[in-house]
Parts: structure tokens; C-alpha cells; sequence
């Protein structure tokens, strides 16, 4: 189909010699859609799955030890992401052990980042979702450091993301989380406004761009898509309670717009 909609474009603007270009842009757009579109293998699917548990408690351990020491809070902060997580002990252990190598001073941040661009560069979705648990683990405490929103900024980089992408990160994750422990349909203007930082999105925003922002972060966070690309089942969790957050900031939204229409 990419050939031959470029073929036929390349024809319409340059005749012969635009249609043969247009079917050159055109190929190579098939092959890109077909590589997106291409079912992962289960081989594939357990070397994305190893990398995103092995990374995550990796960049976790890093986090926690950016300031110089791990504090007491912040091993309870990894222990109850683990607990939500569901880990059986052995994988418990694995994480346990992943979060130390992650705090150890020889760690490489780099060489970890590249290593998991090298296996899940593929999925931007996989990528945001590490961000996004990392952020989640930094402000768990209501306290970012300095040097922690350096190493985000960095992770962000190196995963291709803007690093203005965690100012935003920032604000959803931490109103999505305020749902998650106190979840209330009371449309007070402080809890909509944590609804419209949820969503990522202003006051201001049409029906339409809040309906859009909705469904887009339901997509990213669906535990069916996730699974599909690989992340571990035991994380699956996190991305169900995120989506449950995210369904009740919308419903406060649409709850308001409509006592004011």
C-alpha cells in the first residue's frame, strides 16, 4: 500500500522519475510498518521482559543512592513498589539484588540505558513506562533532590524523550497518585484541578482535547498492550492501578463540565 500511494503521488508531481522515487519512500515505509506491526516472538518477548525488570531496579537503586546514601524511606519506597508488584520471593530476590548492583559505585548508568535501548529502543511506550515508575519512586517521599531529577533527566535522554518531558511527568504522576490514595468524585476546584494535572492537560482544554488526552493515556498504561510488548507480568499491576487513577481524574472532569452545563 506505501508503494503504491507514493508511486502514484511521485507520478502526479514528477511523472516517471517521481513515481520510481515514490516507490523507493514507499518500500521503505512498508518495511517500517511491517517491523511495527510484526507480532513479537516469545523469544523476543522474554529478552524485552528480562531488560525492563533487570533496568527498572537497576535505574532504581541508582535513584535512591543519588544523594550519597539510601535512606530508610527509600528502601521502604522500592520495598512497596515491589509489594504492589505482587513478586514472589524469587523474584523478589532477583529485584532486591538488581536494586543494589543499581546503588553499587561502579554502576554504569550509561552502559545500563544502552544496553535496554538496545533491546526495547523499539517500544517508546516501554521507555515512558520506566520514566514514569522512576519519577513515581522519586516523589514517593514528596521530596526530589537535586541530583535526582539530574539522573531522570538523564534516563530521559538517553530513552530519547526531551528531558521537559519530566516537568510533566512530574505533575501527572504525582496528581494520578493523589487519586490512587484518596480517590473522591467531590468536585472541589483544588481536586479538579489535580484532575486537569492528571491529564496532563488545562482548564482551558475543549471536550475534545480532554477526551483525546483520556484515551491516550488509557492506551500507553492498558495492560493488554503492555504485556504484549513485553513488559513482566508481575508489573502488569502498577499499569492497572495507574489506569484506575487516570479513569477517576476523567470522571471528576467530566462530572464538573457538566453541573456547569
Amino acid at each position: 500500500m506505501g508503494k503504491l500511494l507514493a508511486g502514484f503521488f511521485g507520478w502526479m508531481l514528477g511523472g516517471p522519475i517521481g513515481a520510481i522515487i515514490g516507490v523507493i519512500v514507499g518500500h521503505q515505509f512498508d518495511r517500517g510498518l511491517g517491523l511495527y506491526l510484526r507480532p513479537i516472538s516469545r523469544e523476543a518477548r522474554n529478552r524485552v521482559n528480562q531488560s525492563f525488570f533487570k533496568t527498572l531496579f537497576q535505574l532504581s537503586g541508582h535513584l535512591a543512592k543519588a544523594d550519597g546514601h539510601i535512606s530508610t524511606s527509600e528502601i521502604s519506597q522500592a520495598e512497596e513498589m515491589m509489594r504492589r508488584m505482587g513478586l514472589d520471593a524469587h523474584r523478589r530476590k532477583d529485584a532486591i539484588s538488581l536494586f543494589k548492583a543499581g546503588a553499587a559505585t561502579d554502576f554504569s548508568l550509561d552502559e545500563t540505558l544502552a544496553s535496554f535501548c538496545d533491546i526495547c529502543g523499539h517500544y517508546n511506550n516501554l521507555k515512558l513506562q520506566i520514566i514514569k515508575y522512576l519519577v513515581s519512586l522519586a516523589i514517593a517521599d514528596e521530596i526530589l533532590h537535586e541530583s535526582e531529577e539530574e539522573i531522570l533527566r538523564r534516563i530521559a535522554s538517553a530513552l530519547d524523550f526531551p528531558t521537559s518531558i519530566i516537568d510533566q511527568i512530574f505533575s501527572m504522576i504525582g496528581a494520578q497518585e493523589s487519586f490512587g490514595k484518596n480517590a473522591q468524585s467531590d468536585s472541589n476546584s483544588c481536586q479538579i484541578d489535580m484532575a486537569y494535572s492528571a491529564l496532563g492537560i488545562a482548564r482551558t482544554s475543549s471536550n475534545m482535547q480532554v477526551k483525546k488526552a483520556y484515551r491516550m493515556l488509557i492506551s500507553e498504561n492498558h495492560p493488554d498492550k503492555l504485556i504484549g510488548q513485553g513488559m513482566p507480568d508481575d508489573m502488569i499491576q502498577l499499569a492497572t492501578e495507574r489506569t484506575q487513577e487516570i479513569q477517576a481524574a476523567y470522571e471528576i472532569i467530566v462530572k464538573s463540565r457538566n453541573q456547569k452545563a
